[in-house]
């Protein structure tokens, strides 16, 4: 009788040692350690990041990689309805997963902060695809597809909880035009500056005064003749003087203008035309702000934009320099308005 006893309570003893064995085996066995809590919303949902093994899409193999300096331009398009529809996501076929982008669109600048949490597109030659939240932010239409810049950046702990919530980052600035354009033709949807054409619009023209030649040598005859000399002969008389004699008018000679005088410089006629050099045009004032400070311009509101421009300036070099200095500073959409 006590054999069967002992048995019995070996048979729980392996039981309940099977049992914690499994408690203890099972959870190792199950995890893929190399996948990143992408549900997580607290800091530890960025790590460890996944690289992940390379795989095909329509024939072409992509290799991801903890590229710190990514920074290329393409087509964006719409995720896939449900895929992170409650979130500013996005899908990306070789870079860390979670990792952090700003993303441009190339025809407005607008720039938000993404984070990238799937791998994809799975078809087509896209570069990302992107949530429903974060197409909307970007302002693009319902349909169709977008050229855009994707940069990868590191935002601090606050914008990555943002994100990680289903919350939106605070807005980034929009890219100056000039850097825009340059993004474009990087791109192939915007021709080389050699060869656009050159538009000359009404308002772009200014018209260079023409002075009247002046003569080194002016006449005489522009200035007024001195006092004349009067010689006065008598005839000889005790008591009578005698008539004067018509007077004798000695003109004086013609006195020759200095080889290097210059003629007087007049003062510009009232009403006359004022010349500004636009630098550019801004929906949002700080944006308008830093192009003021770097370009050492002026703000004037006009409607619903803010446009920075520098002078009043004269016609000709004058306004001809300040265009080519909001050039060299990067602002290649400047021009030349008359007011």
């Amino acid at each position: 009788m006590k054999l069967p006893g002992r048995l019995h309570s070996g048979a729980i003893v392996v039981t309940v040692a099977l049992a914690l064995g499994g408690l203890l085996v099972t959870p190792a066995l199950g995890r893929d350690l190399k996948a990143p809590p992408l549900d997580v919303t607290g800091p530890a949902g960025d790590y460890p990041v996944q690289i992940g093994e390379p795989f095909l899409v329509d024939g072409v193999t992509y290799t991801p990689a903890d590229t710190l300096n990514y920074d290329a331009v393409g087509k964006a398009v719409l995720s896939d309805p449900g895929a992170g529809a409650t979130r500013i996501s996005g899908a990306h076929r070789t870079l860390p997963l979670p990792s952090y982008v700003e993303v441009t669109v190339l025809n407005t600048g607008h720039t938000i902060l993404v984070r990238l949490d799937q791998r994809g597109p799975m078809s087509g030659d896209a570069l990302v695809a992107l949530s429903q939240m974060a197409w909307t932010q970007l302002g693009l239409p319902a349909t169709g597809s977008a050229s855009v810049r994707i940069r990868r950046v590191n935002p601090p702990e606050q914008e990555r909880a943002l994100l990680r919530t289903g919350q939106t980052a605070p807005p980034r600035m929009d890219t100056p035009p000039g850097l825009l354009a340059a993004l474009r033709r990087k791109l192939g949807v915007e021709p080389p500056v050699s060869d656009l054409p050159v538009t000359i619009k009404p308002a772009d023209v200014v018209a260079t005064p023409v002075k009247p030649p002046v003569a080194a040598n002016p006449p005489a005859a522009s200035k007024p003749a001195p006092p004349a000399k009067i010689e006065l002969k008598a005839k000889p008389a005790p008591k009578v003087k005698p008539a004067p004699k018509p007077a004798t008018v000695a003109a004086p000679p013609p006195v020759a203008a200095p080889a290097n005088a210059k003629p007087a410089a007049g003062k510009p006629a009232a009403g006359k035309a004022r010349y500004y050099v636009q630098i550019g045009a801004f929906s949002q004032r700080g944006n308008a702000e830093t192009a003021a400070r770097k370009s050492g311009g002026t703000l004037v509101r006009s409607g619903n934009l803010w446009r920075v421009r520098s002078g009043p300036f004269s016609a000709g070099t004058e306004a001809d320099t300040a265009l080519a200095k909001a050039h060299g500073a990067g602002y290649a959409g400047a021009r030349t308005v008359r007011e």
